[in-house]
């Protein structure tokens, strides 16, 4: 009686089965919006698909999730592509999405916004970081297709314009998954050739075709080169994160080759201006310096060079005559104090002058003895010292001091008591 009862396993496989092999449920288009969104750490996504009236579980594995060029998030509208299923563990159906778009703008382009707000942010834009092209380079080169239109019109524009550059090719894929990093590679590698401009880029093409350029690691590749770089990438109109990034945007690769190199007959022009403003430049000198010298020919010095010994000899003349003219003077001046010596009173009597200067001495001699202690000592009178210091009052004294006492003919020490 059993037999006829299945187990939840048996029943879910049925169904899991049933909806596998229903042709219409293996390829969905499905439209609805993201909710509960989770980024694995493997790669995975986990979220719910929703509308209005319903919802689904969705998973998107991590080899489908590398395509997206945005970043999922909760509440954002979408188109997804999958399969439905069932995951047997608990028995519940979902879809297992392979791609998806945001609803009403293409998934590249999302991408494509979000790298350059990123980048704009961190200042890879930033014009006063840009690095000058050399306006007449000597190496240049140029990382595109080995074949195909746009290095065949970048190497014959070089050289029609200026044919003595020489002109590197660095072969890269530019289309394609692996395109990015052999883009990278070729600018690494370029980097070890000196040179004085890299033009990076290729011909036209879909969004999807030039989406290498759009690779947020060619970017970083670019910024980070020493190299001045000119971005060359598709036709006027299409605008890559490489444009941004690079020092210099061309509209094309022709326009890239053109912006690397001068045309060489502009640069005929320029030297044949150059040297016509070198030779007006070298007359002008030539016939300021000729004014010069003739307005120093024309000076009177050189017509009469002479003038030069006959002024300095009037000059001698004179200074000659000073001199003599101050000798006779000086010696008029000195004779006149001469005589005025020989006529004083003391060179005519002599003896006079020196009595009268004894009796002044003895005059002097009298006045120092009146004042001299000494002579009050002869008297009878005795000076007290005290330290070597003369006492003239008692309070100045203590008791047990030791005082000296001089008299005329000597001192003694005595103690006050």
């Amino acid at each position: 009686m059993n037999d006829k009862y299945i187990s939840v396993s048996q029943l879910t496989r049925y169904i899991k089965y049933k909806i596998d092999n229903d042709t219409n449920l293996n390829e969905i288009f499905l439209k609805g919006e993201i909710s509960n969104f989770k980024a694995h750490s493997r790669g995975h996504f986990y979220f719910t698909i929703k509308d209005e009236g319903s919802r689904i579980n969705a998973v998107m594995f991590s080899s489908s999730t590398k395509k997206i060029k945005f970043t999922p998030q909760d509440g954002m509208k979408v188109l997804v592509t999958g399969k439905i299923s069932v995951f047997e563990a608990n028995g519940g159906y979902q879809i297992y999405v392979s791609d998806m778009l945001e609803d009403g703008i293409g998934n590249l382009y999302i991408a494509y916004e979000q790298l350059k707000k990123k980048l704009e942010i961190e200042g890879l834009f930033d014009q006063n970081i840009k690095k000058t092209i050399p306006k007449i380079p000597t190496r240049i080169g140029v990382i595109t297709a080995p074949t195909g239109a746009a290095i065949k019109d970048i190497i014959s524009t070089i050289k029609r314009r200026w044919p003595i550059t020489e002109v590197y090719l660095f072969p890269s894929l530019v289309q394609g998954e692996e395109a990015k990093d052999d883009i990278v590679r070729q600018i690494k590698k370029a980097e070890l050739f000196n040179l004085d401009t890299l033009i990076v880029g290729r011909g036209g093409g879909s969004i999807e075709d030039l989406w290498p350029f759009n690779e947020e690691i060619v970017a970083r590749a670019i910024y980070d080169a020493h190299v001045p770089i000119i971005s060359a990438v598709g036709h006027e109109i299409d605008f890559t994160i490489a444009d941004f990034v690079a020092d210099l945007r061309a509209p094309t690769p022709t326009g890239a080759a053109e912006m690397a190199v001068p045309q060489l007959s502009d640069m005929m022009n320029y030297l044949n201006q150059l040297k016509i403003r070198l030779n007006n430049t070298i007359l002008k000198k030539i016939e300021m310096n000729k004014k010069r010298l003739d307005n120093i020919v024309s000076r009177n010095i050189f017509k009469n060079p002479m003038i030069i010994y006959q002024n300095s000899e009037m000059q001698l003349d004179s200074l000659i005559e000073r001199l003599r003219f101050s000798l006779i003077n000086l010696t008029n001046i000195k004779e006149k104090e001469l005589l005025k010596i020989k006529n004083s009173y003391i060179l005519r009597n002599p003896y006079q002058l020196l009595d009268k200067k004894s009796n002044k001495y003895l005059q002097l001699i009298s006045k120092l003895e009146t004042l001299s202690p000494l002579l009050t000592l002869k008297r009878g009178y005795t000076m007290t010292k005290l330290d070597k210091k003369i006492i003239n009052s008692c309070k100045k004294i203590e008791k047990d001091a030791i005082i000296t006492v001089e008299f005329s003919d000597g001192s003694i020490d005595a103690k006050v008591i």
